[in-house]
């Protein structure tokens, strides 16, 4: 039985990539006030609706199918054996790690070049890495360009040229593709976010500072963290907290559990200091599969839209208001002409405070999408964005003024910036 519900490995866990233009420090502060949460997050992430150095931080289309969760056509399999091994890890997995390398040709600033870590993924030379890492994404307004050039080495020194097939911004993934006759290709396996638990113990390895083949251990700290992306103006509403310090040229390494298989991309750390010290955050796996399956077979990535925004219904606020379910996401507003608003959804009409937070108050209350409940504004969030696609027509189940009601919606494909109805 795996090592997961024992005595841990505390230790830490290093990542992310800088790009040299790196400016100042950005503290932000994720609070969460007695259970009451005004989500924000879900006007970021696709409800309403992306560079970069690695930082501290304290479109329309026709409708795609629904992508099934690839698994990676790799011959290796999990690590055998009960106890956490790192170094049994880095033997076998670190020839699937690669440093990567990108460079942006006569583009400001002064310095032109990226250098983040990646690994592959199949044995036709797909490499997984962040977007952020080979991309302009979250360095302006306009659309992402990606790196004029771009290059990764293995661990025996050998650097060979590869391709970007293409990146998510919202969930900063980025694909790159090599010559599989050109380098040995060992692919590393991927694992299943959805089973990581708290307190598990995880390998990291990649390139921090360009020290190349570097490996670094820790623990889950928490799942299922909305976080800020670094490459658009929504949230990851799924991510790996780590109790780990995140260093430049991690970023877009994996995160290895204790059988060695990935379970997710290292992507940011949070820091009020600027240092290395902080919180620090993982692209779940499963959501880098679904972009995997895109940007190969499409090209690029389509998320779904509801276009409304919403906080938590919490036993409390369901007492002191008198609504008749204790757990749910409660509509504080709808983007007109959305697919929420086409649907006839409802938005609040009053604010309201208690326990210190403000409330909006009158909303439609959903507790359901499909068959798949919803309990708070993130699940109505990971729901929409992790299993739904444009064009389709979901039901949702929700609450008004006491009445259920069943609406069906026909999602939206999620545009690059969010519109806000406040």
């Amino acid at each position: 039985m795996e090592r997961r519900r024992r005595d841990l490995h505390a230790a830490w866990l290093q990542w992310a990539a800088v790009r040299p233009s790196a400016a100042a420090v950005l503290a932000l502060v994720a609070a969460l006030v007695g259970g009451v949460v005004s989500v924000v997050a879900a006007d970021r992430t696709g409800l309403i609706g992306g560079r970069s150095e690695t930082v501290f931080i304290s479109g329309s289309g026709a409708a795609l199918p629904v992508e099934r969760e690839i698994e990676a056509p790799s011959t290796a399999r999990p690590l055998l054996g009960n106890g956490f091994d790192p170094a049994e890890i880095f033997s076998r997995r670190s020839r699937g790690v690669v440093t990567v390398y990108a460079y942006f040709d006569g583009r400001p600033p002064a310095q032109h070049a990226a250098q983040g870590s990646g690994f592959l993924v199949s044995r036709e030379g797909y490499v997984l890495t962040s977007a952020h890492v080979v991309t302009t994404a979250g360095e302006g307004e306009g659309i992402p360009d990606a790196a004029d050039r771009v290059f990764v080495a293995f661990r025996d020194g050998d650097r060979i040229p590869a391709t970007v097939v293409g990146w998510d911004v919202y969930d900063d993934v980025g694909v790159l593709k090599v010559d599989s006759a050109a380098h040995a290709i060992e692919p590393v396996p991927l694992g299943d976010s959805a089973g990581v638990v708290v307190g598990e113990p995880v390998a990291a390895l990649g390139s921090p500072f360009g020290n190349e083949n570097s490996l670094a251990v820790g623990v889950v700290s928490a799942t299922r963290r909305s976080i800020d992306s670094l490459t658009s103006e929504y949230t990851v509403a799924n991510a790996i907290q780590t109790d780990a310090p995140i260093t430049h040229g991690n970023s877009g390494g994996p995160l290895f559990d204790a059988r060695g298989r990935v379970i997710g991309i290292n992507a940011q750390i949070r820091s009020e200091s600027g240092q290395a010290e902080g919180v620090g955050f993982a692209i779940p796996i499963n959501a880098a599969k679904r972009s995997f399956a895109q940007l190969v077979r499409n090209g690029r990535v389509a998320y779904a839209y509801v276009g409304i925004n919403a906080e938590d219904l919490t036993p409390t606020i369901a007492r002191r208001f008198g609504y008749r379910v204790e757990r749910g996401a409660v509509i504080a507003s709808v983007v007109p002409d959305s697919p929420g608003a086409r649907a006839g959804l409802r938005g609040g009409n009053e604010n309201r405070r208690l326990n210190g937070v403000e409330f909006r108050y009158g909303g439609d209350v959903v507790v359901r999408i499909g068959q798949q409940a919803v309990g708070s504004a993130d699940d109505l969030v990971r729901v929409v964005s992790e299993r739904l696609a444009p064009g389709q027509v979901v039901h949702f189940t929700v609450f008004r003024k006491g009445e259920r009601l069943v609406m069906p919606v026909r999602l939206g494909e999620r545009p690059r910036r969010p519109k806000l109805d406040r």
